[in-house]
């Protein structure tokens, strides 16, 4: 199963979102123009306006031409940039409270002194007081939208920051809205969908991202195919949890990626027990083969299957690790060793006799069981010999299951190595009792061997 290190993963999303100086830096900047917005995205004049003076060009147009900030306003402005220089930041939040107590402010004076307000509390870490001013600030409509963003974005940090995730929704989705395009708050936008419990919305979200990532040709992070599987295991939705289980083990090779896909698709109620031990080759290749019971279930299979050179590597790579050959199996391990082993040097000295018994058969099922047992040699003039056998027996045909032969024949163009032969194999082998999902688990691993 998956787990998302969310502490680790919301801490580095908080740090993101830290913006509280964002927001004073920001306003700041801005005050100095009567306008909250960062250098990247408006150029403004640092002369405040004055009683006598119009509103600078650049800043939020007045509703006429003959607004103007009074004397009243102006004067505490001007105090407040040189507080906010010094970062005295509560000293100008209590200049702020001079200017609101003139009478009669016009909707323009309101609009700067919701931005002095906002950047000195801001700078005083009331975040509350900064985002209700910031917003106040947005709502008259002044700032061109260019203008808008980095105050959103900063809202969005803040309401992130302080776990209001809710609101964090709203902002997020509100700077996307207006244009936005910074990765990070879409990242943002979906985490904070998942930690309000909104978990299909946010996969809903996080798949959108998947799909453009891969148009693109781009890799999506780990991080967030892991928040999609997270999302699936929270609705306990198993359909969708292996679709980003799926993109995990093609993006993110891991074994514990591996495990868990390979888990989930054995455990299906519908699995076919005599397909168990392609899984099991697979956790061979994987090195996903620990224990000393799974070690002897392999053994076990592929005697049964008839292929005793598997038994006998198997065996041999739990003895070499000290899992079998211990405790109070090991004399039963030793002897089936010990008999896989005189079977294999058997069927070495009887295998022109196999192979003409095969080559002479109606059906082709012992040419594609010949075939196979010299792939499992590992040796390379026999691999490449036992292939061609099996694309003989498999275009002889008669075989009761042609679907498992097909997907025998995958397994050992990957095992070979020929990587495109053995996508176009298994991508074609279809069939019920999880024959479908074998064979594009060992698709996914044919695309990543190298060879």
């Amino acid at each position: 199963m998956i787990t998302i290190n969310s502490q680790r993963f919301i801490s580095n999303l908080r740090r993101m979102a830290n913006l509280s100086p964002m927001l004073a830096g920001l306003s700041f900047g801005l005050l100095q123009g009567t306008m909250i917005a960062s250098a990247q995205y408006n150029q403004v004049p640092n002369k405040l306006p004055s009683s006598s003076s119009p509103a600078p060009a650049s800043a939020p147009a007045p509703t006429s031409p003959t607004e103007t900030v009074r004397a009243e306003i102006a004067k505490p402005l001007q105090a407040i940039q040189a507080l906010m220089t010094e970062k005295k930041y509560n000293e100008a939040l209590a200049k702020v409270r001079e200017a609101e107590l003139v009478p009669n402010k016009t909707p323009y004076e309101m609009f700067i002194i919701d931005q002095m307000r906002g950047a000195a509390a801001a700078g005083a870490g009331d975040t509350a007081l900064a985002v209700q001013s910031f917003e106040s600030v947005l709502a008259t409509g002044r700032l061109k939208p260019e203008a808008s963003l980095p105050i959103i974005e900063a809202v969005t940090g803040t309401y992130f920051r302080s776990k209001n995730y809710p609101s964090a929704v709203i902002w997020a989705r509100r700077f996307i809205a207006a244009g936005g395009t910074n990765a990070q708050m879409r990242l943002l936008l979906q985490q904070s969908l998942y930690l309000s419990g909104e978990y299909a919305e946010a996969a809903k979200e996080i798949t959108a991202d998947i799909k453009a990532t891969e148009a693109a040709g781009k890799t999506p992070s780990e991080d967030i195919l892991k928040l999609l599987a997270s999302c699936a295991l929270k609705q306990k939705d198993d359909v969708e949890y292996v679709v980003a289980l799926e993109k995990l083990v093609i993006y993110y090779p891991k074994k514990e990626y591996w495990a868990d896909y390979i888990y989930r698709v054995e455990s299906k109620p519908a699995f076919a027990d005599r397909l168990s031990l392609n899984l099991y080759r697979l956790k061979l290749q994987l090195d996903l083969i620990e224990e000393a019971a799974d070690y002897m279930r392999m053994a076990l299979l592929a005697t049964q299957a008839g292929f005793p050179i598997e038994t006998k590597q198997v065996l041999e790579q739990g003895f070499a690790r000290g899992v079998l050959g211990t405790g109070n199996d090991a004399a039963a391990q030793k002897k089936l060793k010990e008999s896989a082993t005189k079977e294999v040097a058997d069927d070495a000295k009887n295998s022109a006799k196999l192979e003409a018994e095969a080559l002479a058969a109606k059906d082709g099922t012992a040419l594609v069981g010949v075939g196979f047992n010299y792939v499992l040699s590992g040796q390379i003039e026999a691999r490449d010999k036992g292939i061609a056998l099996m694309e003989q027996g498999i275009k002889k045909g008669g075989l009761k299951r042609p679907e498992e032969a097909a997907l025998r024949l995958g397994m050992a163009y990957a095992l070979a190595g020929q990587k495109q032969k053995a996508l176009d194999t298994l991508t074609a082998v279809q069939g019920p009792d999880g024959i479908t999902e074998v064979a594009m688990l060992w698709r996914i691993y044919a695309g990543q061997v190298k060879k």
